[in-house]
């Protein structure tokens, strides 16, 4: 059973937390990943900067761009993480834009990704029909491929959970990062329908902003994903300080 599962098995509700791979600096990401095991996040996504991140909302966009500006690549994350590997114990799950998979290397790019201890990668500009070749070979290595279903891709719900491990990504907005969430009675039913399907857990993104979001919701999924808020928090307080700030957003 891959990690990811295992933390959705041993808690009710699990606390996701999304941030941008140096930004705001190499060195804030080192901080950042330290302090998890004082923060109430139980898995952390961590964003690969891409220049044209086509899911993700202004705020999110604009810490990719800058990241990419200060040179941070998959190798700056990769060695990064390789480094700091022994003292980071939470699940890290990578959000990265497939074109970037394939320009490093597929067979390399999983390869980095085992030494780093990555759990889990979503890809939102992956195609179902597209996607078998990597899931084959995420699969030997026990990285779970981590789908997104958006409350618009209903019909094609039975065939994306088909392709999952670790966890299904219901994406709760009708656009990019950051956006209004839908209606949290049709999240719930859409939660409900993606479950007649699989047994994983179902978390929940996109559009989750604030605690008032997280209460309302958390009894709607398995797990709740934040990302452009955490982004905020870490453009705003340095990482010491950002740990009290993720108590405050996340309810433990």
């Amino acid at each position: 059973m891959n990690k990811l599962q295992n933390i959705f098995k041993d808690k009710k509700n699990v606390n996701i937390g999304y941030i941008v791979g140096g930004f705001p600096n190499i060195d804030y990401t080192r901080k950042f990943l330290l302090n998890l095991k004082k923060s109430p996040i139980d898995i952390l996504e961590i964003g690969i900067p891409y220049s044209d991140p086509i899911a993700d909302g202004k705020i999110i966009s604009e810490a990719s761009f800058k990241a990419s500006q200060n040179n941070i690549t998959p190798d700056t994350v990769f060695d990064l993480l390789i480094s700091e590997k022994e003292n980071i114990h939470t699940p890290l799950v990578f959000l990265i834009y497939y074109n970037l998979i394939f320009a490093y290397g597929i067979d390399h790019f999983i390869k980095k990704s085992v030494e780093a201890g990555i759990t889990g990668l979503v890809i939102p500009d992956l195609p179902y029909e597209e996607a078998q070749e990597l899931i084959e070979k995420l699969n030997k290595n026990n990285i779970a491929f981590i789908p997104l279903i958006s409350v618009t891709s209903q019909n094609r719900i039975p065939k994306l959970v088909s392709q999952g491990s670790g966890f299904i990504y219901a994406i709760a907005s009708l656009g990019v990062t950051g956006t209004k969430q839908v209606s949290p009675d049709r999240l719930t039913e859409f939660i409900h329908e993606i479950k007649k399907y699989t047994d994983l857990p179902v978390a929940i993104g996109f559009g989750i902003k604030n605690r008032e979001d997280i209460i309302k919701l958390r009894n709607s999924a398995d797990g709740l994903i934040v990302g452009t808020s955490i982004v905020r928090l870490t453009e705003s307080y340095t990482p010491d300080e950002v740990v009290p700030k993720l108590e405050e957003l996340f309810v433990v």
